[in-house]
């Protein structure tokens, strides 16, 4: 049985979500990724207008009169959100936790995935693989996936990435676009990440808020590491501690993003207490204009 609290946030959830797959990106979606070629459809009379480079010659000269080919996309996608449900995910600055945001923004690319017939799917994972979705067609099936972002209980704590990735090279056999949602507190993932781009359309899809980014002046503070249970005291009345803080997490961002850059990987930076539909529209654009 579902807690009622939590059903009746599941609702919301995708009351919004839905709606913002709906109304803003869902166009865009189908635009940003190609289906897997196209099929052709019937002939028709010419209208004013039409590419000539579509004419039909053959029935052209059959009836006297010119005809076009129409053509369709061959639309069924597969998509997988992969989704890092590490101890991490649990910090939260700004009104919402970094998994708060994560759920929201999986059910709206789950929902515009299944607004344009693509098959949707879920694997969570921490420092071993939590859950396993099979790709789906239906809102049933998003609720589902949703359920899961929301409800899931994970057993591990840390972030395993390569372990990740291969289980999704070795499990999914066919080209999917694929999603890789995670703060990526983890290294050593390189060569697998370069194997699954062979493979699939991987996206990474980079969650943060801003603490991790600098830190406040408020005194002696403790930090612990979510993941590994470290504990360590900073003085964050030191200007120095701060910059420090500061410069360290700028090495660390800039690290992981010269790989995507390295990978030619497309990643969609998303943060705690922000809209991710901004983002989101950009890399939708991006993509369109490659097309």
């Amino acid at each position: 049985m579902i807690p009622l609290e939590l059903l009746n946030k599941l609702r919301r959830i995708k009351i919004r979500t839905s709606h913002l797959a709906d109304d803003m990106l869902s166009g865009q979606y189908h635009t940003a990724f190609k289906g897997r070629g196209v099929e052709f459809e019937e002939v028709r009379p010419y209208h004013v207008g039409d590419d000539v480079r579509s004419i039909d010659w053959n029935v052209t000269a059959r009836y006297g009169e010119p005809y076009v080919k129409l053509f369709r996309e061959e639309r069924e996608l597969t998509v997988m959100l992969l989704v890092d449900l590490s101890a991490s995910q649990g910090l939260g600055t700004h009104y919402q936790t970094k998994r708060e945001l994560v759920t929201e923004l999986g059910a709206t690319l789950a929902f515009s995935a299944i607004k344009n017939n693509d098959k949707v799917g879920l694997n969570l994972f921490t420092d071993g693989i939590e859950k396993v979705v099979p790709p789906g067609k239906g809102s049933r099936h998003v609720m589902r996936l949703i359920l899961e972002l929301m409800y899931c209980n994970p057993m591990g704590s840390g972030t395993d990435i390569k372990a990740a990735l291969e289980h999704l090279n070795r499990t999914v056999k066919r080209r999917s676009i694929v999603f890789l949602v995670s703060d990526f507190q983890d290294d050593n993932y390189e060569k697998t990440l370069r194997i699954a781009t062979r493979k699939h359309d991987v996206i990474p899809v980079v969650v943060g808020d801003q603490r991790e980014l600098e830190i406040p002046n408020v005194g002696l503070v403790e930090l612990r590491d979510a993941e590994s249970g470290q504990i360590v005291t900073l003085d964050t009345s030191s200007r120095r501690h701060r910059a420090l803080y500061a410069e360290h997490a700028k090495r660390v961002g800039e690290k992981r993003d010269a790989l995507f850059t390295k990978l030619k990987m497309d990643p969609i930076h998303i943060q705690t207490g922000d809209d991710f539909v901004d983002p989101l529209r950009k890399f939708f654009h991006k993509r369109e204009a490659r097309r």
